[in-house]
């Protein structure tokens, strides 16, 4: 089973609204009790420490591209994958959803698997392909220059196509071998890094339906996406739990990044003030336009700089209403002065954030166990630097105490 020790709570100190979130007491503790662990086995990435931008574990034509977030997380995914693809005896990896390729770059030039990237996006996909070639360009440099320096053994392009994957049909692109034709029919291991809502479902399903797939290693992400009903519940015991639907403000919750939250809640930033902008933009928006729900309002800049009727005016803009609307100002402002009350609320309402999360891994992990197959969860990436940090590792043939070593930094 998935270790489910707990997690660190976030704190409100530093910041007004503390005292407002006195008493939770008993409900903090028990949803901090049940949710899964979020703390991998080290803290703080050693492979920062000498530059925050610039992965230490990665040689730098890997890094070129790559945030820093991207660079762990692709670094701490491949590394697994590797792992479980040589433990399954795997001579194939799909990875889906890969958008840029930086995932199936790392494994299959990097780490030397054989790797099939599937993404449903042309422009992505032939981003990928231009930046496969530049990558080949600069380790043939690099060879040259420090032999020493680059992983000597096969160097596999990774092989890119696209393709929509869909979560209820069965998708023979993604079963097809990269082998010549005659040879033997391939292993797949099946893996997605922040395979967005009903993706991360497609994946599962592939596993417990394909027999050529024998592995998979998936990270979740948004959950608001999923398909309701079809993709939550996934198992049966879930599904005969009294009061198991999660309506989409907690899917949408679940999402978040508490471990930044708490950060941003103990250094009182400034930048806290978004949210009740927000809640003031939603009750303009729902008296201007009533039947617009759960408008996408992307992130304005500086919102710390802005007086609340400017945030208002662009968040309007973003959605596609009128700008120049007439605002209630003396409302807007009335607004404004319940900022303290609505962090408060919006921090007691994260503290669910990992419950909601272990309770939909959970059901993917139980849905894969009662087919009779093998399934934990591991927290394979720093949640500092990625929030959605926990992987499901699925096998169908037991793996016992290897489980455990997957999510350990190689050396």
């Amino acid at each position: 089973m998935a270790r489910s020790t707990g997690w660190t709570e976030p704190t409100t100190a530093g910041h007004p609204a503390a005292g407002d979130a006195e008493g939770r007491g008993g409900n903090e503790s028990t949803a901090c009790a049940l949710a899964f662990t979020r703390t991998p086995g080290f803290h703080t990435p050693s492979e920062f420490l000498e530059n925050p931008s610039q992965s230490s574990r990665l040689t730098a034509p890997f890094r070129k591209h790559v945030k820093p977030k991207k660079q762990h997380e692709i670094r701490r995914l491949g590394e697994l994958v590797k792992k479980l693809s040589d433990l399954t005896g795997c001579t194939q990896v799909v990875d889906v959803g890969s958008g840029q390729g930086h995932l199936s770059r790392f494994m299959s030039l990097g780490l030397g698997l054989m790797v099939k990237s599937l993404e449903g996006n042309q422009r992505l996909v032939k981003r990928a392909q231009h930046l496969d070639q530049e990558l080949l360009k600069a380790l043939d440099k690099m060879e040259k220059r420090h032999p020493k320096m680059v992983q000597r053994g096969p160097r596999h392009r990774p092989h890119h196509v696209v393709q929509w994957v869909s979560p209820t049909t069965l998708c023979e692109e993604l079963l097809l071998p990269l082998e010549r034709p005659g040879q033997s029919s391939a292993r797949l291991l099946l893996t997605g890094l922040h395979a967005c809502g009903d993706l991360s479902v497609a994946l599962l399903r592939h596993f417990c339906c394909c027999p050529e797939v024998v592995a998979l290693a998936s990270v979740g992400c948004c959950y608001m996406k999923l398909s309701d009903p079809g993709s939550y519940p996934l198992s049966q015991w879930i599904a005969g739990l009294p009061g198991h639907e999660l309506p989409y403000r907690l899917r949408e919750g679940a999402c978040h990044a508490l471990e930044d939250y708490a950060e941003r809640l103990h250094k009182a930033e400034p930048g806290l003030q978004t949210h009740c902008f927000r809640a003031a933009l939603e009750t303009v928006i729902r008296q201007v336009c009533p039947e617009l729900r759960r408008p996408g309002v992307q992130g304005i800049p500086r919102v710390h700089e802005l007086k609340i009727e400017e945030y208002v005016k662009q968040g309007l803009k973003r959605v596609g209403l009128d700008p120049q609307l007439p605002l209630d100002l003396a409302a807007l402002q009335a607004h404004q002065a319940q900022e303290n009350r609505v962090v408060a609320f919006f921090s007691l309402a994260l503290l669910l954030a990992p419950l909601v999360e272990t309770l939909i891994l959970l059901d993917r992990m139980l849905y894969l166990q009662e087919q009779g197959f093998y399934a934990e969860l591991l927290p394979i990436f720093s949640p500092e630097l990625s929030p959605r940090n926990l992987v499901l590792v699925a096998t169908k043939t037991p793996l016992g105490q290897a489980f455990s070593t997957l999510e350990t930094e190689d050396n």
